[in-house]
């Protein structure tokens, strides 16, 4: 019997918003979920742990903690008790970035429960791309937008870390303004990207874009999967 047929024969006791199911073992929890009958209408988007749509909270049985992680990656355990968060209530606030810059204190000016961090690493902790998070909101409260952007890049604002923190700081929120304003104002311009803008604009590239939209599905398809791709 090979591995996933022993899994499949194998079954554990879960959970889902306190109903028991028996699934099979080694299911992530949405498989084990639609396995269970239920079907994703929303928290289910690309389902390879990139969109931070599936973010879930879960006990084991005999553990008080309580964990976080994303639906499509985490696999079910016996005694699992899950239940998902549709959204995260997080306020956002609303700017304008052409009239924002990059100045030390404008994180506490939209901001400012950042001033509140603890540094219980709490939200590190709960985020499910092993994120630095209590770090970058540090570096947040220094003003170094360079260090917020680089420790936030593979954030997915899944919402995990805002929905744990104790001083009700929306990480992810914050990351994001330092991104965006570090791209605008602070990160040097790539000169092969204003040179092919200008190519773009000066219409180089109309007649093979018109020859693109012109053609067929089934000949886009094989021009894509027979295209040229630079060696890593």
């Amino acid at each position: 019997m090979t591995e996933a047929e022993r899994e499949i024969k194998e079954k554990v006791r879960i959970y889902i918003m306190g109903r028991e199911y028996k699934v099979p073992a080694g299911l992530t929890i949405m498989k084990a979920m639609e396995y269970a009958g239920y079907r994703f209408i929303r928290s289910s988007g690309c389902r390879g742990g990139f969109c931070g749509a599936c973010a879930t909270i879960y006990r084991v049985k005999g553990d008080y903690k309580l964990r976080m992680a994303l639906a499509c990656q985490e696999t079910v355990e016996d005694g699992m008790y899950i239940s998902q968060i549709p959204f995260t209530p997080a306020e956002k606030p609303i700017y304008n970035l052409e009239e924002l810059s990059p100045s030390a204190n404008v994180f506490l000016e939209y901001y400012p429960e950042i001033a509140k961090c603890v540094s219980c690493n709490t939200c590190t902790k709960a985020c499910p791309q092993d994120l630095e998070v209590m770090d970058y909101v540090q570096a947040a409260l220094r003003g170094d937008f360079q260090e917020v952007a680089s420790l936030s890049f593979d954030c997915i604002a899944c919402g995990l870390c805002a929905t744990r923190c104790p001083a009700e700081i929306v990480p992810y929120n914050i990351a994001l303004l330092a991104r965006r304003l570090y791209g605008k104002y602070v990160m040097p311009k790539a000169k092969h990207v204003e040179e092919r803008i200008k190519e773009i604009e000066s219409g180089k590239f109309n007649e093979e874009i018109q020859k693109l939209m012109d053609t067929g599905l089934r000949d886009l398809k094989e021009i894509y999967e027979k295209r040229e791709i630079e060696p890593e």
